[in-house]
Parts: structure tokens; sequence; C-alpha cells
């Protein structure tokens, strides 16, 4: 099996800025010039050789997310001798870029690994792929479907008005983690602690910092690059980020201004760590002094890796609410989107993009790297991933919060990524940095109203 490097593209670098103005308009006109007729793939037969890229961030490194995937690729390839998958890592934090400047080439991956707050800008911009047309809804329900099932929330998450331009892959929820070993130094029994709300947890933390010195909570949600998990606590605070027809943002509501306030409160009591998103999670896994810490569940590994080496135990819950509302958790993580406009390519990279959200996939994808199943299923009964859930209980709270889960929302237009930034310059700026919440966030909501209505 073969991984490639990203494809060097600096002659088309310098267009990167005008891509909106060369391709947008794709995502309207349905299947790409010359592909297949809505929901008529071509069946390859077995003298047809076909090769294909795909392009992922769990290809960028070593280690466990970068074997697991190999592993599954190149198991693709023995089990399909007429097609050959090419792998291809990109940092996640640039996949949308990096799909972008490769458009503009001329020359995509067949098959791309996009994060949820992307799917809009794909779609409408980057030609990715209208599944409901291409590969049809019958092969879409029969794919979601079968033995196990995709989880109901979990098959919508690629979807936008109603037609699914992804397979929802791998994603995480955000998860109250703690540290059993600090708050019973502190004189608190994590059996009977109430965390059921942020007010109880405030109350437990001030008592260990008062034992410790420094602050006892860190919550990433709050810093730049939690903007998935941000939405949760909105949502959970009774605020939205983007108003359901996706025509308006409401993150300067009074709610909105409320849950940020909330954990403003927490810092100006000492209670909350300012840190970067980094830093965070590596000051939990040391065991430091942080009791209380919100992050995403594809961390357990590390956290349970660091609890081991520096002598503490970790355990989780599902989110604290605000009040009396119940929590909501949202999801980080990616759809596999297609790319291809060939229709011999599609029907491989349909074939290779059923394969990586497959039953047998999954299996190897949650014990090797630790991402909850979309077809959750697979845990209960005798389902083959029910002896692993019953072996690493920490993934309980991931699994009781599917149930809830709402999708990480991802706003219209090319200048999402703007948007997202001003989000988060205005929550730190209310959270962190003394600046009025029921200032900061109204306006901000008017300056990305103004971006995505570009």
């Amino acid at each position: 099996m073969r991984v490639r490097p990203l494809r060097r593209l600096a002659t088309v670098v310098a267009l990167a800025g005008s891509a909106a103005l060369v391709i947008s308009g794709c995502a309207t006109a349905g299947a790409a010039p010359g592909s297949a007729p809505s929901g008529a793939l071509p069946e390859l037969t077995a003298d047809e050789h076909v090769e294909i890229v795909f392009e992922s961030y769990n290809l960028s490194g070593q280690g466990i997310w970068g074997d697991t995937i190999q592993g599954l690729i190149e198991q693709f390839n023995a089990e399909h001798p007429n097609i050959v998958v090419t792998g291809q890592g990109i940092d996640s934090a640039s996949t949308a870029a990096s799909i972008q400047q490769q458009v503009l080439a001329g020359d995509p991956p067949d098959v791309g690994q996009m994060t949820f707050d992307t799917m809009s800008f794909s779609a409408e911009s980057l030609n990715g792929a209208n599944l409901t047309e291409v590969v049809g809804q019958d092969k879409l329900d029969e794919h979601f479907g079968g033995e196990y099932p995709y989880h109901e929330r979990a098959r919508v998450l690629a979807d936008i008005d109603g037609a699914t331009y992804g397979l929802p892959y791998v994603f995480s929820t955000p998860v109250f983690w703690f540290n059993r070993t600090l708050l019973e130094d502190a004189g608190i029994d994590p059996d009977t602690m109430d965390i059921s709300t942020w007010d109880a947890v405030a109350e437990l933390a001030a008592q260990v910092t008062e034992h410790t010195g420094k602050p006892s909570v860190s919550n990433t949600c709050v810093l730049t690059g939690g903007n998935w998990c941000m939405q949760s606590m909105f949502l959970s605070g009774g605020a939205r980020v983007l108003s359901e027809d996706r025509s308006s943002i409401e993150f300067g509501s009074d709610e909105a201004v409320e849950t940020v306030d909330t954990f403003a409160r927490m810092y100006e009591d000492g209670l909350l760590e300012n840190t970067d998103t980094n830093a965070s999670y590596e000051s939990f896994a040391r065991g430091d002094a942080i009791a209380f810490h919100v992050n995403t569940s594809a961390l357990q590994a590390t956290y349970m890796q660091g609890a081991e080496a520096n002598g503490w135990e970790l355990d989780a819950a599902v989110l604290p609410q605000f009040g009396e509302r119940e929590a909501v958790p949202t999801n980080s993580g990616s759809a596999l989107v297609m790319y291809a406009q060939d229709p011999q390519k599609q029907a491989a990279a349909w074939e290779f993009m059923t394969f990586m959200t497959s039953p047998e996939a999954y299996e190897a994808i949650t014990t090797g790297i630790g991402y909850l199943p979309l077809r959750s299923t697979m845990t209960e009964g005798d389902g083959p991933l029910a002896e692993w859930v019953q072996a690493n209980p920490l993934v309980q709270p991931n699994l009781e919060q599917l149930d809830r889960l709402s999708p990480w929302v991802s706003y219209p237009g090319d200048q999402y990524a703007e948007v997202d930034r001003l989000l988060a310059v205005a929550i730190e700026d209310s959270v962190f940095n003394g600046k009025d919440a029921a200032t900061e966030l109204p306006a901000t909501a008017e300056r990305a109203q103004a971006l995505i209505q570009d």
C-alpha cells in the first residue's frame, strides 16, 4: 500500500483567494459534467482497472491513526484487485484549503476526508458530489442500513437541505473528564459528587482550587480551535450559532451571552484555566491541578496513558447542564466526500467509501483509534464491539450522548472560517480578557452576518 505526500501546488497557491469566483455554483448544478446520471453509477467489471486517491487527515502522521487507516486501505486494495487506492495525508486544519487548491489545479483527490464545518463550502464551492443524485437514495439507504445501521442522528451529519453530500465517517462528542485522585485529595467523593450542572461544578472546583491554589477547570470549548465544542455549550445554554434556515447568525442572543458569561465568572473566580488548546489537554493528562476538563472523547487513549504514567485515576461523565436545560452534545469529526467526476472513478470511490464506513471498518477504527462507531448497535448485545465497550467503560458517556447529538453546524458561504475566527476571538476576549460578552457577541454576530451574505 502506498501513501504519498500531499502534491505540491505552488503554481496555484496564489490563485486560492479567487477560488470562489472560479468554482462557485458547482453544488447547485447537480452531478458534475461527464459524471454518471442520477443514481446510475456504472458497475466495474473485473477487467476495468481504476486508480483513485484518498486524502485523509488520519494519514498525516504515524501512530494509531495512520497505522489503522493505512491498514484498511491495504485491506481494501487486496479485496478489490481492480481498484488501487493511494492514500494522501493532510493536516486536519487544512482539509478545505488543500482540496480547494487541487480543484483549481484540475486534479482533486477522488475522495476527501472533510471536517463537518467545511461541508457547506465543499458542496457550494468545491464540487463535492451530491450523493443523493450521483449514487441515488436507494443505495444510500441500503448502505446506512444493514445488520448494524447508522445511528439516526449520525446518518444526516453530512446532509445539506435534505441532500447527502458525504458519508459521515468518524466523530467524537465533548466529554466531561475528571481526575478522581485530585478530587479525593481535596476531600471530594467522586462517586457521590454532583456534577449535573455548571453551578454544581463551580462549587466543587472552588474546593479543589482552595486545596491546590491553582485553577481546577479547563474547557477547550471556549478556546480557539474549540468551535465545534462551543456550539454544544451554546445549544446547552439555549442558544444557536445559526438559524435553522441557515440565513441568520444567532450567537449574539441573550442566551449566548449568558452561556459565555458562565465561564467568564469561573475565570474571574480563579477556577478556569487560561491557556491554549494543546497546553490544556497536556496539563490535564499530567494530572497537575485540573480536576475537571472538557474535551473530545477521541483523547481517551491519551488521557488513559497520562493517568497511568503520572499516577492518577481518570473518569468521565456526560456534559453538565446550564440550570434546568438538558445538555446538548455536538460532534467533531468528518465525512467522506466524493470529488471524482469520471463515472468509473466515481464507482470506485463509492466502493471505497462504503468499505471505510462498513461495520468491518468501524471495528478496526474504534478499537484501533478510539472513535465512536457511527453504527452504534455494534456495541450492544452480541455485537462485534460489545466486549470492547465493556472493557472500556470510559466510552459510555460518548455513547449516551449520541442519542442527544446535534450536528456541528457549518456556516454558508466561502467565509465560514472567518466567521469561526471572529467568534473565537469574541469568546476568548469575553471570558479571559475582561470584555463584556453583551457587547462583544452581538457586534461579532453583526460582522458575521455580513460575511455569510457576501
